[in-house]
């Protein structure tokens, strides 16, 4: 695919947080053609996800927070968003990155954690790919109180809710951010299998 596209021309538009790029391209389509393309791409760090629950008690743990992009959306005035752990690798491993934001957003130091799968985001604007985990928690985990780091202008609100509650969040559309969506249809359908198996 590679051999079918070439970078003719890059600009920097901005260079702050992140960097965005306005690309010039030369696209070979299936018939031969070549397409001369002018697309802008958001250049942002990859970044990992990762879902809490508890399988005993049936609950997981969410967060929720205020973000400039939902306050500007006319849908949700306040500006606030339930969302599960996250954060950017910042030259971490994804593992690591999961262990990390959980710990600093809720307090919980996880240790069964589990990969399940990658997405792109936003693929035709951002370059970011979200690596999705699960991870147990229990009462022994909680080693801090979580909040996020003040440094970095956090102010996290820690969510512990049944886990049929969260989910029909998704519905009420209480929860409208794609990967506590995915995570949350993960484990539904996790869940469904293993009850229908042990029928």
């Amino acid at each position: 695919m590679k051999s079918r596209v070439e970078v003719k021309h890059t600009k920097v538009l901005s260079k702050d947080y992140n960097t965005l790029k306005k690309l010039t391209i030369a696209y070979q389509r299936e018939n031969g053609e070549i397409q001369t393309q002018i697309r802008e791409v958001y250049d942002k760090d990859s970044g990992a996800a990762v879902l809490l629950y508890n399988s005993k008690k049936n609950t997981v743990i969410l967060t929720k927070q205020f973000r400039i992009p939902i306050y500007m959306n006319e849908g949700n005035r306040d500006g606030m968003v339930i969302e599960v752990c996250a954060g950017l690798l910042e030259s971490m491993t994804p593992l690591e990155c999961a262990k990390k934001e959980a710990l600093e957003e809720t307090g919980y130091a996880i240790v069964n954690i589990v990969p399940v799968f990658e997405s792109y985001m936003i693929p035709g604007t951002v370059t970011e790919k979200v690596y999705m985990f699960i991870a147990e928690y229990n009462e022994a985990l909680k080693v801090a109180k979580g909040g996020g780091l003040k440094e970095e202008q956090e102010e996290i609100e820690v969510l512990e809710l049944d886990f049929e509650t969260a989910y029909k969040m998704i519905y009420s559309s209480d929860i409208q951010d794609a990967k506590t969506i995915m995570l949350l249809q993960y484990l539904k359908i996790q869940k469904n299998c293993k009850d229908n198996y042990s029928k």
